[in-house]
């Protein structure tokens, strides 16, 4: 198995996944999360969200069309049409989510999974994206740009703070959001095209 296509899927995965909003959300979350914290909520995240798309990767497809009738096009479609709201709301508001409440959770595993794991990392675009990759380029290739682009994402999410700092001094988080978010709706509108390809074509 060539590293080269798993880095390329990866790297495409990545842009998908948006590390923008989970740094943007743990660095401004209320009231500030410690090392520890961001180091708890990253890593739970990250398990959660790999383990879901490892299990619709390699089931997605029985699940889908065995279970309930809805073919691979379909899910580009539905999948590209809700990146394209988030991006373009990043385009727009210069932001990602809406805002969180400020106090403390009592359980980080709460929060590990809702909002972070799902649907901020395992959203409905990388959902779809892992299905269809599975299916057309192969499960273990699917798998292994999904778990670089996770661990990627993961360190990402560890340097949150530091990082959104750097990035507020000089002025640059909301021109990276705007511009993230016309990555991610490039994206989404390809992935519609392609679902509107294979539904006619």
């Amino acid at each position: 198995m060539s590293i080269t296509p798993i880095l390329g899927n990866a790297f495409y995965l990545l842009a998908l996944l948006n590390p923008a909003s989970k740094m943007m959300f743990l660095a401004s979350y209320e009231p500030a999360l410690s090392r520890r914290q961001t180091r708890e909520l990253a890593w739970k995240s990250s398990l959660a969200a790999l383990l879901i798309l490892f299990l619709l990767a390699a089931a997605g497809n029985f699940i889908l069309i065995r279970i309930f009738r809805v073919q691979l096009y379909s899910l580009q479609i539905a999948g590209g049409a809700v990146v394209f709201m988030i991006g373009w709301t990043a385009i727009r508001e210069g932001k990602f989510t809406s805002s969180h409440p400020k106090t403390s959770p009592q359980s980080f595993t709460d929060l590990s999974l809702v909002p972070l794991a799902a649907p901020l990392i395992a959203g409905p675009g990388m959902i779809a994206q892992a299905v269809a990759m599975s299916m057309e380029r192969g499960l273990f290739p699917t798998l292994a740009a999904l778990t670089v682009a996770i661990a990627v994402n993961f360190a990402l999410m560890l340097f949150s703070a530091g990082i959104n700092r750097t990035l507020s001094r000089v002025h640059l988080v909301g021109p990276l959001i705007r511009l993230t978010g016309l990555i991610i709706s490039a994206i989404s509108i390809q992935m519609m095209i392609s679902g509107l390809k294979n539904a006619f074509f």
